[in-house]
């Protein structure tokens, strides 16, 4: 999250699950462009050429439209957008969104650009073009797919390192891990905003949260490769604790309160993914444990939800309809 990254550099260990943003284009022969969101139930019509106002209306789509077409010839297209997992829910939604728009529309445009460029223009559209608050790493993620540990240094350079993870740690991880919904969606701005001045005033516990954050992930990197598996459970649940220091409105008393339960039950460690203060908590159980978790969390009205890992990125292919 700017501006640590720009001042220390910073470290992120990521791994993408099976929820996925999917993307649609038809071209059509007149410059009208039209945007479908089936999650959103909403639908827009424009021309390829007008002035286009944000206004709450898939802000998102066409902000990505018009950086697009801004490097090549406006053209007309039907879009048609669905995502499996809600925005504000800490998975990365939004930019998993974004870079599959970015996808679609260099296909269309027939644009050469590699993975780090489809990462950074979804990164712009999303932070500068909309002024959305956030970090680097989940278009990063999105694009690049499967387990990764990302490099972001002070001279803006990212660096994304593909992690050869036995295969059995993989399946141990899908076994112990625990993917909750709190049941709220949440904005994720103002936590953002708070985090932010603090870093800036130089809080001394943001600081602090914000290094440690970074040192300890290159720490679960290694227990990750090593396998080490209990090590990564207590080592998420020590993440979170530091998390919880950046800010106070990245917890609260019902996301305590559930986190003390699943540690009572047998959770190793846990945090609550993105900014914070709702979406999905992910625990990991110690063996034979994640049952009796879950049970605790369902009891407290969390929604416990199975995933595997996905080890794809972003993938676009063309349908040649030959009827």
């Amino acid at each position: 999250m700017a501006p640590f990254p720009e001042q220390e550099g910073g470290l992120v260990l990521s791994a993408t699950i099976d929820r996925w943003a999917h993307g649609t284009l038809r071209p059509r022969q007149d410059k009208r462009i039209t945007l479908e969101s089936l999650d959103l139930g909403v639908a827009l019509s424009y021309g390829a050429e007008d002035e286009v106002a944000y206004d709450g209306q898939l802000d998102l789509v066409k902000a990505a439209v018009r950086r697009v077409a801004d490097m090549e010839e406006a053209r007309g297209f039907d879009l048609f957008l669905h995502t499996s997992a809600p925005p504000g829910s800490g998975l990365g939604a939004s930019s998993a969104l974004m870079v599959a728009l970015i996808g679609v529309l260099k296909d269309h445009h027939h644009l050469s650009l590699t993975d780090y460029e489809i990462a950074e223009l979804a990164y712009r559209v999303e932070r500068e073009d909309l002024a959305l608050k956030g970090g680097l790493q989940d278009q990063y993620a999105a694009t690049f797919g499967g387990f990764n540990f990302i490099e972001f240094h002070p001279d803006g350079g990212v660096l994304v390192n593909p992690l050869r993870v036995n295969p059995a740690t993989v399946w141990e991880l899908e076994s112990n891990l625990l993917l909750c919904f709190t049941g709220a969606t949440r904005a994720s701005d103002h936590i953002i905003d708070d985090q932010t001045s603090r870093y800036v005033g130089r809080d001394e516990a943001t600081v602090a949260g914000l290094r440690m954050q970074k040192e300890l992930a290159g720490a679960m990197k290694d227990a990750l490769l090593r396998g080490r598996l209990s090590d990564f459970g207590h080592l998420l649940g020590e993440a979170w604790s530091h998390k919880k220091r950046m800010s106070d409105r990245i917890s609260n008393p019902a996301i305590d309160e559930a986190y003390e339960d699943a540690i009572k039950q047998g959770a190793l460690g846990g945090k609550v993914t993105g900014a914070g203060g709702g979406g999905f908590m992910l625990f990991y159980c110690d063996v034979g444990t994640r049952h009796r978790v879950a049970a605790a969390l369902e009891r407290r009205g969390l929604q416990p939800t199975d995933f595997s890992f996905d080890h794809d990125g972003l993938i676009t292919w063309t349908f040649h309809d030959r009827s």
